[in-house]
């Protein structure tokens, strides 16, 4: 993206393509495949596969789907939250068509793929909250746009900020602050949590075995455990063909059926880690296997679907100890 702007941008084309592009790309790729061999023991170019599975097979809609407008109404939008009105007006009044279309031609080219992610958007966040910076600069000197000698003669007579720049920062602190708080500190904490118990009662010699009936990667599982304990989580491995669902879906779809084939073909393990939905329908299932809860975990205020959010199922997080 980047490197088409600069091409546009470059007074000598093919110098640019021959003594910056070419060199540097070759030596960015030869570097990132001799590391996949060195760590898949085979040539693979990851970047190739990455292309085959999200945009020439669509297999990321394994995952989930969103509407093609999800960027642009939802996951752009809310990344950039309250800085949106001061976006869009140093878009206009910077005048910079060639970041802004940088800017739309991201957004439209990852709305054509059904499965979508804030993560795969977030490299043109920056651009984003430049133009933002760029209008807010202007509300503190107007002279920003102005030719460099009316700049300096403003510059001097402008030393306080404006009533209008004071109000711009009282509402952005006022936007933003709360909602890190709350995200960081409240809003789905339950998967550490639920690992920080863990810990605590494994460093105890309390644990023994571990298994997620969650969603796959729900917790931050080893990272954060630091016991080498056997554990276990449902497995989501996208299947090749069509309509088969993995091992998660299937919990998900029945939890007393899946749960009743898992007693007769697996051991008990010491802990189980499940969210509030399916331990509903599990309960008296776990009681008939001896299991008892030990505690539970706030995780987050609304419930939300797993077909609109597939990282966020409920809201408690409940471990269940063998008696």
């Amino acid at each position: 993206m980047l490197v088409s702007l600069s091409f546009f941008n470059a007074r000598d084309k093919l110098k640019f393509v021959f003594l910056e592009v070419a060199p540097i790309g070759t030596l960015v790729l030869g570097l990132t495949c001799l590391l996949d061999r060195f760590m898949y023991g085979t040539w693979v170019l990851v970047p190739l596969n990455f292309l085959k599975f999200n945009f020439l097979s669509s297999g990321g809609d394994y995952y989930g789907t969103h509407k093609w407008h999800w960027y642009f109404t939802q996951g752009f939008t809310v990344m950039v939250f309250s800085h949106i009105p001061f976006c869009i007006a140093g878009i206009i009044y910077s005048k910079q068509w060639k970041f802004t279309g940088l800017l739309a031609w991201v957004l439209g080219f990852y709305s054509i793929l059904g499965h979508k992610e804030f993560r795969f958007v977030l490299p043109v966040l920056p651009i984003a909250l430049i133009f933002s910076g760029y209008s807010l600069a202007m509300i503190e000197d107007p002279s920003v746009s102005s030719p460099p000698h009316k700049e300096k003669e403003f510059s001097k007579k402008h030393n306080k900020y404006p009533p209008k720049m004071t109000a711009a920062i009282l509402f952005l602190l006022a936007t933003n602050i709360p909602m890190a708080l709350y995200m960081s500190l409240v809003h789905q904490r339950g998967p550490e949590d639920v690992m920080n118990h863990l810990a605590k009662e494994a460093f105890q010699g309390k644990v023994k075995s571990i298994l997620f009936l969650t969603p796959c990667h729900a917790t931050p599982y080893y990272s954060m455990l630091h016991r080498n304990l056997p554990m276990q989580f449902l497995d989501c491995t996208p299947s090749e063909e069509k309509g088969v669902l993995d091992e998660s879906d299937r919990f998900m779809t029945d939890p007393v059926s899946f749960m009743s084939k898992f007693a007769n073909n697996s051991s008990f393990p010491s802990h189980i880690v499940l969210f509030e939905s399916e331990e509903q329908k599990l309960r008296s299932s776990l009681i008939s296997f001896d299991y008892r809860e030990e505690k539970r975990f706030f995780n987050a205020h609304f419930k939300v679907d797993r077909d609109l959010q597939a990282s966020v199922v409920v809201y408690v997080r409940i471990i269940y100890s063998l008696i």
